[in-house]
């Protein structure tokens, strides 16, 4: 009865709140694992936290918050009721659809369907309330049940100014007519068909037209031939030439007068023979790669034509792409199949959820725990069900599986606060690898730190060439960078060839040659690394001036596992970053013994310890930034605008003094914005501050320090907050009243503003009590996985990942995961060794 259901409530009203804005609402994901209301046990969502929970932990919520009353949701999988035909019903708009998650595309299957259930839950007698119940419940019980229901995405980005829109299917995609009018579309050397533009092209998926795009603003863009021609024919949709890979392409609908999805892309495509990587049928029935090899990175990578067989069970699960976001799949995948990982997280997970704080969405060891059991515990990996009867299989096999996990909470995490890794935008793999480690080190788990796996201390060696005094110097470091050295290429003839019929192919709008991909021997790679390289703008202590000044790397120790990046990415004359194809013959085994650290050599005299000075120009304006030294900043990952910066805050005194600046200014929230020159006038404040902070203490002015401790702040906030701001007192002060939770944090909280950051990445610095924590060892390696990138540059493509697991290779492609027959060892981007016990 409602009187009963009213008082059987009422003890609970004071814990009942309704979702308001800025509150994220959990409906879709468990704060502990992969559970949603697709899975078996459906999710529990708290109606005071508005935190989701699966079946296996909904007792440790209840147990720990006390909270007693949760929205049940659950989504069934019913089998459709036949016709009168024996096929089944007319498909209609499913009424009973009310939960805001991703339709399996097996939804429009003939033979099943979606409902969703929601009911209220009452702990610990679990209690079940069916909804809707208008007519019993309270009516604070229902408006908080309508508003959690109709609560949008918390991974919805809030920031108008940063808020990137969720793409919608185009309502045309599914009937879209296509004109069977015999128009192929070549791989490149297109053109408007109505003027001569080759960019901002557009291709009609109508009727294969192609046209460019609208002018814009700044001069770039189009003659709008593309609208142009919709207005005079209707067709809707096109597709941005330059734009399709394997998972997708840039559409736009110019009826609906914005970019769209187009679940049918593939065949839209493939009906003027533009193949997303699946096989080509010609004019003579034979399939392509029955005719030729397939050599495109995209295919050979994905290892496209051959059958692979998917692989099930724990280690074999897939990572769903959240939209560009492959980069972090292929890192979290390969970071997890190492034991040291596996049990900081997963060997510890009760323990982690157990103590984790009453937001788990927002703890990092939680977060990384839950992945770690979703990726390896096989719940999420499970083979397709089959049936003894031919009949029941084939149902079985359109039946809707839930395989794979989408780490959405992970990524909104991991990612909170960094321009680059919150946006939707493809990212550099081994920038992301560098950001993950420093989060592990901020986080420790238990004794051990498993980031430890990773660390190796650099020796550097500079030398003066006119003094021929030396410094050494160690730095830690966690990836070892080596270059390709295109010099040693071992078909240089062919190159030189198939670069003569590219430019004749393009310049006869015909389709370019098969590729020729440079073949460059690892050894040559190694002999590049560890040759010295000259330090641009060398300050010799030895003479107190400018000099030419070499510097050699050696490894002062070496890893337990040794990660191998290959500088595949540069930049062109024009700032573009750009990416070398190339194929290097990776070793399965390898020895690096020999480029061990011996420290200072007898007869070697030290150069004086002895610091540049620091010049301000008269001019602030006319000073020159040097472009060499930005570009060795750039090539190391950090932002290009931060790089110019950096050099002329630094009054152009080299790479390395520029690196300090970097690293004592990463944190600010204005790092990666473009270089503002300031007035002659500024620069007596804000200018010498920021030089200043390269000194070699880099400590704030010690009147500014007081100055804030005077106000009943700590010592170690007052300097961590000057740092953050370039010892600017205003910004320093806003940014404490901005960080209420720094307040009570002391030592550890000004140990993660002093980095001691290499060439990668602002890890933390160790005590000098400490030391560095290095496994050093035998410097004998064999390979157990890599990454590889398809496309031209970090800002586009796709990432995939090879594990050797078992004794045999297994590719990992976002949800796909299957037995490797071809492993592309050769044309990896990061590799990944673990040391061979002596």
């Amino acid at each position: 009865a409602a009187g009963d259901l009213g008082e059987l409530l009422v003890p609970y009203m004071p814990t009942i709140r309704v979702p308001k804005s800025g509150d994220r609402v959990y409906k879709t994901e468990c704060a502990f694992s992969y559970d949603s209301p697709d899975s078996e046990g459906g999710l529990y969502v708290c109606m005071n936290t508005f935190l989701g929970f699966g079946r296996e932990h909904i007792e440790r919520h209840y147990r720990k918050t006390g909270q007693c009353v949760y929205l049940h949701l659950k989504r069934h999988v019913i089998e459709k009721v036949p016709g009168a035909s024996g096929g089944a019903l007319p498909k209609r708009r499913n009424a009973k659809l009310f939960l805001d998650l991703e339709t399996n595309s097996d939804l429009n299957s003939d033979d099943f369907e979606y409902e969703d259930e929601a009911k209220l839950v009452l702990f610990p007698d679990h209690y079940e309330i069916s909804l809707p119940n208008i007519e019993e419940l309270p009516a604070l019980v229902t408006i908080a049940c309508d508003a959690l229901l109709s609560a949008k995405s918390p991974y919805r980005k809030q920031d108008p100014d940063s808020w990137e829109e969720e793409l919608q299917a185009s309502k045309h995609a599914k009937t879209l007519v296509q004109l069977d009018n015999g128009v192929r579309i070549p791989p490149s050397g297109w053109k408007c068909s109505k003027c001569d533009l080759r960019e901002n092209l557009w291709l009609n998926l109508t009727d294969g037209s192609v046209l460019c795009g609208k002018w814009f603003f700044d001069g770039s863009g189009g003659n709008g031939h593309a609208i142009e021609h919709y207005k005079e024919t209707g067709y809707p949709l096109a597709v941005k030439l330059g734009t399709i890979t394997p998972d997708g392409a840039d559409v736009y609908s110019f009826d609906e007068e914005e970019p769209v999805l187009d679940p049918h892309i593939a065949k839209h495509l493939a009906h003027f023979g533009i193949d997303m990587l699946q096989m080509q049928v010609t004019e003579n029935g034979l399939r392509d790669n029955d005719i030729k090899p397939r050599v495109s990175e995209w295919e050979v990578i994905q290892e496209a034509g051959v059958k692979l067989k998917p692989m099930y069970g724990p280690g074999y699960t897939g990572m769903k792409n959240l939209g560009n976001s492959c980069y972090l799949n292929a890192v979290m995948q390969a970071i997890f199949s190492i034991p040291e990982f596996q049990r900081a997280y997963v060997g510890n997970l009760p323990r982690i959820f157990d103590y984790s704080p009453l937001d788990p969405t927002q703890d990092f060891n939680t977060q990384m725990a839950k992945l770690g059991h979703g990726l390896l515990s096989g719940q999420y990996s499970k083979p397709p069900m089959k049936s003894e009867l031919i009949e029941q299989v084939m149902k079985e096999e359109h039946k809707p599986q839930h395989n794979g996990i989408s780490p959405q909470m992970f990524k909104a995490f991991i990612s909170k606060g960094h321009p680059e890794f919150s946006s939707n935008r493809q990212q550099d793999a081994q920038e992301f690898f560098l950001h993950l480690i420093n989060l592990v080190e901020r986080n420790p788990v238990g004794s051990e730190n498993p980031s430890d796996v990773f660390r190796f201390l650099v020796e550097e060696r500079t030398q003066c060439c006119q003094s021929r005094k030396v410094r050494y110097t160690e730095r830690v470091d966690y990836i070892m960078q080596l270059p390709v050295a295109m010099e040693a290429a071992t078909n240089k003839d062919e190159l030189i060839t198939y670069e003569l019929k590219r430019r004749e192919a393009e310049a006869a709008r015909r389709p370019p040659p098969e590729l020729v991909r440079a073949k460059i021997p690892f050894s040559a790679c190694l002999q590049a690394f560890s040759e010295p390289s000259n330090v641009e703008d060398f300050w010799s202590s030895a003479l107190q001036a400018k000099s030419a000044g070499v510097k050699t790397s050696r490894f002062a120790s070496f890893p337990e596992y040794l990660v191998v990046q290959i500088k595949k990415f540069t930049f062109g004359l024009d700032w573009i970053p750009k990416k070398l194809d190339v194929s290097i013959d990776m070793p399965d085994f390898l020895d690096i013994n020999h480029l061990r650290a011996r420290g200072l050599q007898p007869g070697e005299e030290e150069l004086p310890d002895i610091a540049p000075p620091i010049v301000i120009p008269d001019d602030p304006k006319a000073l020159d930034i040097d472009d060499s030294s930005v570009m060795q900043l750039a090539e190391m990952g950090f932002p290009l605008e931060a790089c110019r910066k950096a050099v002329y805050y630094t009054g152009n005194l080299g790479a390395e003094v520029a690196f300090n600046w970097i690293i004592a200014h990463m944190e600010e929230p204005d790092f990666a914005e473009p270089l503002v020159i300031p007035a002659f006038g500024e620069v007596a404040s804000s200018g010498a501050a920021g030089f200043g902070a390269v000194g070699l203490d880099n400590q704030p002015p010690e009147e500014m320090v007081a100055i804030i401790i005077s106000m009943g702040f700590q010592r170690d906030l007052a300097i961590q907050a000057l740092k953050a701001t370039n010892n600017n007192l205003e910004r320093a002060l806003e940014w404490i009243f901005s960080r209420p939770e720094l307040e009570e944090e002391t030592e550890p909280a000004l140990d993660m503003m002093n980095m001691a950051n290499n060439a990668n990445a602002n890890i933390l610095a160790e005590t000098e009590s400490e030391g560095p924590r290095i496994k050093d060892g035998s410097g004998r390696y064999e390979l157990f996985g890599f990454i590889s990138h398809m496309g031209t540059s970090t800002m586009s493509g796709h990432y995939v990942c090879h594990l050797k697991k078992e004794g045999r290779w297994v590719i990992y492609n976002d949800l796909r995961v299957c037995a490797s027959e071809r492993p592309p060892k050769d044309l990896g981007y990061i590799y990944f060794y673990h040391r061979i016990p002596s």
